[in-house]
């Protein structure tokens, strides 16, 4: 029998179910945005946003007299504005493939590329999330390291469904290998021939080479640079922005060396500030931890004013208590340490809950004049296929792409681990 003539709409079928099938930690981020979104028939372009809540926050009162907490939410956005996609020669003669080789010689490798491409880009979040565990340069080689992040986590009243773990090749590699000394059940089994992690402490763990490297700044150890840095939640910042839309604050250093970089992603603790568990409030045995949100240079005095998360909000009267994220305000000229040596590389595996992450795919708007455009979504991912031609080569060509974004929801339900 004769092979069917593939089709564009044939094709972008199989594409957006490749691409599926390829994710790894976009695979495990969550996915309902797309809901969000108004529903446009010809699609969507680059730069379209909703705007999503933040959960509020509520304090338990004690004894009979009710005590009404005002709803107070923050927000944020989803941005769709990365637009990524592949471009295929595809002649004649592929068309006349059956789908299962088409799909296998030339699809798959393209999906393959794009679906490492989003996971980059979800990976690429680690840089909001300022807790981070261990010591950056050992590989992780233990399940007792391992634990250092569900612990990080459970004292952070992270729910235990649905978590995740992304290690780079060389953790997995020390992880699997630990195991394998201590154990000898299924996962262990799996580990010596299959180099598979799997399920451990109730956490689905994958090795991905998408795992970033951050690269921390050359800033050296600093000070805070004056008293009542401290701010609350529904505070209006000098960049005009609220505390709880902006998701963390501003905060004045000293000490960081002339011309000192502070990466964005890089993490440091303040002497005496200590954390306390998002939902009881409770302080924890550890200081609270804080990333740099954005790039900055300090000035020739070493000094520079640095947007950092989670904001810095101290203990209130009921119940402005339960936006507090600290155990106390800074003082002036407390000690700031940071997470690793300056201007080295480090490992950024991750542990978080899948509500941590967002990942937002539309279906991309239909252009005027294009023929045989095609879109198809399949388990809130969208593809769409143009094919063109070059009349000056004669050449057929097939543009295949996405528009999606990701999104920091909720920093607080993620780790970075190191062994």
């Amino acid at each position: 029998m004769a092979n069917t003539f593939l089709t564009p709409n044939v094709i972008a079928k199989a594409a957006v179910k490749i691409l599926d099938n390829e994710l790894v930690a976009a695979s495990k981020v969550f996915r309902g945005y797309e809901d969000e979104f108004a529903a446009k028939q010809n699609g969507y372009n680059v730069g379209a946003a909703v705007t999503i809540k933040r959960p509020p926050q509520f304090q338990v009162r004690d004894g009979a007299v009710a005590q009404p907490q005002d709803i107070t939410e923050g927000s944020t956005s989803v941005t769709v504005d990365k637009f990524k996609g592949i471009d295929l020669k595809i002649s004649s003669t592929d068309r006349t493939l059956t789908i299962g080789e088409l799909s296998e010689r030339v699809i798959k490798p393209a999906m393959v590329s794009l679906a490492n491409q989003v996971d980059q880009d979800v990976m690429g979040l680690y840089a909001s999330v300022p807790n981070w565990v261990g010591t950056p340069g050992n590989v992780l080689s233990s399940y007792a390291g391992f634990l250092r992040g569900t612990t990080r986590m459970n004292n952070g009243s992270v729910p235990k469904d649905s978590r995740f773990c992304m290690l780079s090749p060389d953790d997995e590699s020390g992880l699997a290998g630990a195991q394998s000394t201590f154990y000898s059940d299924k996962l262990v089994e799996e580990a010596y021939r299959d180099g598979a992690v799997g399920r451990i402490a109730q956490v689905d763990t994958y090795m991905s080479q998408n795992v970033p490297v951050h690269m921390t700044g050359t800033r050296t150890n600093g000070t805070v640079n004056g008293a009542g840095q401290n701010v609350t939640y529904t505070q209006t910042l000098a960049n005009g922005v609220a505390v709880k839309d902006f998701g963390g604050q501003l905060l004045n250093l000293s000490g960081l060396g002339a011309a000192g970089t502070l990466a964005k992603g890089d993490v440091f603790t303040i002497a005496g500030v200590f954390a306390v568990n998002h939902v009881t409030k409770q302080v924890l045995p550890y200081l609270r931890q804080f990333t740099v949100m954005t790039a900055a240079i300090a000035d020739a005095s070493g000094n520079a004013t640095v947007a950092i998360s989670p904001a810095i909000i101290a203990p209130g009267a009921f119940p402005a208590s339960a936006f507090a994220t600290v155990s106390a305000a800074p003082a002036a000229g407390a000690v700031v340490t940071w997470m690793g040596a300056a201007a080295t590389p480090y490992t950024q595996n991750i542990m978080a809950h899948k509500s941590a992450f967002a990942l937002t795919c539309v279906p991309l708007v239909k252009p005027e004049g294009a023929v045989s455009c095609e879109r198809e979504s399949y388990k809130n991912l969208s593809v769409r296929l143009i094919p063109y031609y070059d009349g000056t080569n004669d050449v057929s060509n097939w543009r295949l792409d996405i528009l999606y974004g990701v999104k920091a929801v909720d920093p607080r339900l993620a780790v970075r681990m190191n062994g």
